[in-house]
């Protein structure tokens, strides 16, 4: 003889209720996985995330090239050649040593600091991009005397081994000068 089992009558609407949150919270979590896989996988991240690279990598490497102290000449020229890339590369090594030459007869002491860049253009499957970016340069010459000077340089940046080097870079002008 079997006997039924008999459940109290204030269990099913609770049961029911369970029920209905597990669906609920489960709906939740597929639809926020979704979006997190679209997210991830979507183009247009991956582009960014290759702009933030480049901006980095771009701001780094002009700050490096107007950065030498001729104290450890050696050192800040071994770090522009290691930030370089392509023609740039190839004139900063020919003009190494009369370059050193004259930074240890001038004496001077020349720091750069970013104070902001942009990408103007990327061309992330070509390995291309352009940066612009706003420095701060103070020279201190052996008298210990400092000048500072804003200046606004274009950087031409080339992907090389899967890294963002300089490839060329150039002087903008700044404030009211006349194109022409």
């Amino acid at each position: 003889m079997t006997r039924a089992v008999r459940t109290p009558a204030g269990s099913r609407p609770a049961l029911a209720g369970a029920l209905v949150l597990t669906l609920v919270a489960g709906g939740f979590a597929a639809w926020t996985g979704r979006d997190w896989y679209a997210a991830a996988h979507d183009d247009s991240a991956a582009y960014a995330v290759q702009r933030d690279r480049a901006l980095a990598a771009g701001e780094q490497a002009v700050q490096n090239l107007n950065t030498l102290d001729h104290r450890r000449v050696e050192q800040g020229l071994d770090l522009w050649e290691s930030s370089t890339t392509g023609d740039l590369h190839k004139q900063l090594v020919d003009g190494r040593q009369e370059f050193t030459g004259q930074v240890k007869t001038a004496k001077t002491v020349t720091t750069a600091r970013v104070l902001s860049g942009a990408v103007t253009e990327l061309d992330d499957r070509a390995g291309r991009a352009r940066v612009l970016v706003a420095l701060r340069i103070t020279v201190t010459t052996p008298d210990s005397k400092s000048t500072e000077k804003d200046s606004r340089m274009l950087g031409e940046l080339t992907r090389s081994d899967g890294r963002w080097k300089l490839s060329g870079l150039g002087q903008v002008p700044v404030g009211g000068t006349a194109a022409g």
